[in-house]
């Protein structure tokens, strides 16, 4: 215990002073004498660990409009369905070839769709954050009432995987919410699904491509990914009624009640029990129809968003048939 608790000190950095001091509010020290108490932790050495801790009003500021809720589809298709975005993410799969192909042996995930989730993620590592973790969670934790039960449990979490992992606390860095590395991992995710995936005894997604990897795929994996199964189709549907698309994330529409409305031709090669979730987008031409299978709902866990899901499907389908796939749009 005493190494334990000698080690995670060293873990901090001096301490400066700021404008909040989380260490001296009430409810941090709830919340300290709660986790110590849990998981075996000194509450000096977390209180320590609070006096490190910065309130940011950027992140309250990013966290009350995210991008999520104001994109549309055809905003999707111009940041994330580029020349640019493509041919990084062939020159990714290039110089990771190994590890995707090894992952694709492990898990089941082929290397585009991994690819295509740290390109939309990240940018190939690129652009994984600049926020100190430590400050996202403790400010969103403590001073944004309607996500402070999730967020206080990421803190948590964040805290067990410093200690876990032998990490500088302080140093870690990530998006306004608190996702860390090439795949935004959240504390809880990096816990449960982050691999060390070169064998070198250390889970690093923030600079080891390898592990960053194998960590996508085997999130993806725990969540049910089917290998070498289909993800999306786009279909014909402009009779079909309009209260069948959109309404849920869940694939909940089964292959023989399409068929019945009409969708015959598309879906006759499908079980016809089979659940799949039919979408409608407003894209840069038009409408589109499409009908979302297991897979697309696996990639929807990764991030809870159609648009999100549907971008990262198509990103892998342009590192497939490679430069200048996109060019048309």
């Amino acid at each position: 215990m005493i190494f334990r608790i000698m080690f995670f000190l060293l873990l901090v950095s001096p301490v400066t002073s700021y404008a909040v001091e989380y260490a001296d509010r009430e409810e941090v020290q709830a919340f300290v004498k709660e986790l110590a108490a849990r998981e075996s932790f000194n509450e000096r050495e977390l209180l320590t660990v609070f006096r490190h801790a910065v309130y940011k009003q950027n992140i309250i500021d990013a966290i009350t409009r995210p991008a999520e809720k104001t994109l549309t589809w055809a905003k999707y298709q111009d940041i994330f369905l580029t020349e640019r975005r493509t041919v990084s993410g062939i020159e990714f799969m290039e110089e990771n070839q190994a590890a995707l192909e090894a992952a694709y042996e492990t898990y089941g995930v082929p290397p585009v769709i991994v690819t295509a989730i740290i390109g939309v993620e990240t940018m190939y590592g690129r652009i994984s954050g600049n926020y100190r973790v430590l400050d996202a969670l403790s400010t969103l934790s403590f001073d944004y009432p309607p996500r402070s039960k999730f967020f206080k449990r990421e803190l948590g979490e964040f805290i067990l995987l410093a200690r876990e992992e032998k990490k500088m606390i302080t140093e870690l860095k990530g998006s306004y919410a608190g996702a860390m590395g090439m795949g935004q991992f959240i504390p809880s995710s990096y816990r449960a699904y982050a691999v060390d995936f070169d064998g070198d005894g250390f889970r690093d997604i923030w600079n080891n491509p390898t592990d960053a990897i194998g960590s996508v795929a085997n999130y993806l994996a725990e969540h049910g990914w089917q290998r070498d199964q289909q993800i999306t189709f786009e279909v014909g549907a402009s009779e079909v009624p309009s209260d069948i698309f959109n309404v849920s994330l869940k694939p909940s529409k089964s292959i023989a009640e399409l068929r019945t409305l009409g969708m015959m031709d598309e879906l006759s090669r499908l079980d016809p029990e089979q659940a799949v979730t039919p979408m409608r987008l407003n894209g840069k031409a038009g409408e589109e129809f499409w009908i979302g299978l297991k897979n697309f709902y696996v990639i929807t866990r990764y991030n809870h968003s159609k648009l999100y899901a549907m971008a990262v499907f198509q990103l892998s389908e342009g590192l497939r048939r490679g430069p200048g796939a996109f060019a048309a749009r």
